[in-house]
């Protein structure tokens, strides 16, 4: 009699075992609604803490420690001027895109996936193709900026020691290439992580990974201070004499990138609301508080950090904060800084990678619906209940190995930073929250709320363009270093000339194939 009872009983692929069996939905008891939500997937468990993990993970990443430097360029009024004017406008516009994640009603409505899934459902068009473009580039470019970023503290550690056992007279000369190939290594393993649901953990320790390098970096530029009996700038930034009136111009609006970077998460702000459990409160409501809870804590380490490295340093100050600090002692504590930015910067590159991740999965699920190779699942030999998916193993591995070599030769940070923060800032941050915003409240051409957002709007598009003008004219300043590096190659083995300065190339000999890049 008991069986008859019984309505349904659900099985949901990526459900344990163990839930299975207890997702028999029994008449009028609801059990099922304990297992899955109102759309058949698994009871999704965020919550305002997990969100608010996963947002600085996102969030306070290798951006921070770039702050110093725009401060420098921007001086003490607009530095944090602007530092606010960011947090404000991505709060405004991430509460805006938090509306979208369900269409019609915000309790009940349908749900929105993704980013590209809130652009169908309320834009559609050419804008969906815009915007995925946008976002998924936005994403690749975050990874190889990740990757540089990584390779960057740990030839920190690295030099770091050197010049402790060797001298500060030592220089140390250190390739950042095994670095960036080490830290692709760990980003191949921690990929093949499933989805965004199973990596809580690993945004929750890269969130406190962040707050242990900026509350060190933040402590070592009070101690500057203090060394410097005095706070270093000026409040118009790095004058002119020290750099000619069009770089201060360029470096100027290089630094509005590289802040807008700093706050930039709305590219996957859809994906972390789909993690947050079902109503009641809405998954909008959640998110928004996750929104106030991150972006006041980022924008008070942001400031902390940007004016004290500027106070510390003033117009000298670095690109990247831990590394001005010249490795002196404590040489550990540097250290701990920059292993804790490298372990902050693996489960930063899984959250803003994931979107991308299931994007082409679930396309290859469609494209090739009854494929072993897409669908099938293989057992590991050394670990019998770990399976492992053929093409998620496959594509994520080529993805990040790809990453990884990209950053190999554009060992620049700086510039990739400010050009990243340009390129996804309006489009993303601003733009299609604005535009879907007004379509589904229905704001009515010409009123005031519409004026205004269309003003929000055209204000971010020019900051946006000046950026990128400033990033690009940064890159090309850092290429022209790099074809000077490529005059100093030097040849593995035995060969009869290496470019450092040594000998000189035969006429009648050919380069080998295999070079030797020597970075100071």
């Amino acid at each position: 009699m008991a069986a008859e009872n019984v309505v349904a009983t659900y099985y949901y692929p990526t459900a344990a075992p163990g839930a299975m069996e207890v997702c028999g939905a029994e008449f009028g008891r609801g059990a099922g609604d304990k297992c899955f939500d109102d759309d058949g997937r698994p009871k999704r468990s965020g919550t305002v803490w997990t969100a608010s993990a996963h947002i600085i993970t996102a969030v306070i990443g290798s951006g921070v420690l770039s702050l110093g430097w725009a401060t420098a360029q921007l001086g003490w009024v607009a530095g944090p001027a602007v530092m606010l004017l960011f947090s404000l406008v991505t709060y405004y516009t991430s509460a805006l895109l938090a509306d979208c994640y369900r269409s019609g009603d915000p309790t009940t409505g349908k749900r929105n996936y993704t980013y590209m899934d809130a652009v169908n459902a309320n834009l559609s068009g050419v804008k969906v193709q815009i915007c995925g473009f946008l976002q998924y580039a936005n994403i690749v470019g975050v990874a190889i900026g990740y990757t540089i970023a990584a390779s960057i503290s740990m030839l920190a550690i690295r030099r770091a020691n050197c010049f402790h056992q060797k001298g500060h007279g030592n220089p140390c000369a250190i390739s950042s290439t095994p670095y960036m190939i080490i830290f692709g290594v760990a980003e191949i393993f921690f990929s093949q992580i499933p989805d965004f649901d199973q990596i809580s953990w690993l945004s929750i320790l890269a969130a406190v990974m962040s707050f242990t390098y900026s509350t060190i970096g933040l402590g070592l530029g009070i101690v500057q201070v203090i060394a410097n009996k005095g706070v270093q700038g000026s409040l118009t930034g790095i004058s002119i004499g020290a750099v000619t009136p069009m770089d201060k111009v360029w470096r100027s609006l290089q630094a509005f990138g590289d802040i807008a970077f700093a706050y930039s998460y709305s590219l996957i702000l859809i994906e972390i609301q789909d993690t947050i459990r079902a109503p009641p409160p809405s998954e909008s409501t959640v998110m928004k508080r996750a929104t106030v809870v991150s972006v006041a804590v980022t924008t008070l380490f942001y400031m902390l950090c940007g004016c004290m490295g500027y106070a510390a340093f003033g117009d000298g100050a670095p690109g990247n904060l831990l590394t001005g600090f010249g490795f002196y002692e404590p040489f550990w504590l540097l250290d701990v800084a920059n292993a804790a930015i490298v372990v902050h910067l693996v489960g930063a590159y899984q959250v803003y990678c994931q979107p991308l991740f299931a994007f082409v999965e679930k396309w290859a699920a469609r494209r090739w619906p009854g494929s072993a190779f897409v669908a099938g699942e293989v057992e590991v030999p050394l670990l019998p209940r770990y399976k492992v998916n053929p093409f998620r193993a496959t594509w994520r591995t080529a993805f990040v190995a790809a990453t990884t070599a990209v950053s190999m030769l554009l060992p620049f940070f700086n510039d990739v930073v400010g050009f990243l923060g340009a390129l996804g800032f309006w489009p993303l941050t601003v733009y299609f929250p604005v535009e879907m915003y007004v379509v589904q409240k229905k704001v009515p051409r010409w009123s005031t709320r519409w004026v205004c957002l269309q003003m929000l709007n055209l204000g971010c598009l020019v900051i946006s363009v000046a950026a990128a003008a400033g990033s690009i004219a940064g890159i090309a300043s850092d290429l022209k270093e790099i074809f000077k590096i490529f005059g100093s190659l030097c040849l593995v083995g035995s060969a009869p000339l290496d470019f450092c300065g040594r000998r000189r190339l035969s006429p009648r000999k050919k380069l080998p194939v295999v070079f030797r890049l020597v970075s100071a």
